[in-house]
């Protein structure tokens, strides 16, 4: 096998990163400008922190229209998205805003938080604000969980600049 040049540029540096599989999340929060209302996003920097104090992270563009509604929110959920959720995924990745939500049911985290009402996710982490740290071009933002379920579908993988669609060999 041959290596790729260690000399690289964003683009190179992109598609190397996307050889590491990552599940794909939906995270919702509060609409800061329209109260009642949510907004949601597609990320796929999703990770575990901490087990006590149980804490995950995700990040955002600096650049990104949500960034304010996280940033001075009160909190977020996070969606595991599963296998069966691939237009779900696209919709909240490429989707306009307002558009995102119309015609997808919502429901209510315990702390009073939007969160999707798919049945198709597969976990979920309802997050109140931790920490948030400026990095390079984006920000991350760590979580405290204070609510999660989990059940058994399996999850939506992203690889390689593309959904991952390969059935699983239980």
């Amino acid at each position: 096998m041959t290596a790729v040049s260690s000399t690289f540029d964003t683009d190179f540096f992109r598609s190397a990163l996307g050889r590491f599989a990552t599940g794909v999340t939906v995270v919702t929060g509060p609409d800061r400008e329209h109260p009642g209302l949510a907004v949601g996003l597609t990320v796929s920097s999703f990770n575990s922190v901490s087990l006590s104090p149980p804490l995950v992270l995700w990040s955002l563009a600096k650049q990104s229209r949500s960034l304010p509604h996280f940033l001075h929110g009160s909190g977020y959920v996070i969606h595991v998205l599963g296998a069966s959720q691939l237009a779900l995924a696209k919709r909240f990745a490429w989707g306009e805003q307002a558009e995102r939500f119309r015609e997808h049911p919502l429901r209510t985290s315990p702390n009073g938080l939007p969160m999707l009402a798919d049945p198709g996710c597969s976990a979920w982490f309802e997050c109140r604000p931790y920490a948030c740290h400026e990095a390079g071009d984006h920000i991350i933002f760590i979580g405290e969980v204070t609510h999660c379920e989990r059940n058994a579908h399996q999850p939506l993988i992203y690889h390689a600049g593309d959904f991952d669609l390969t059935p699983s060999q239980d």
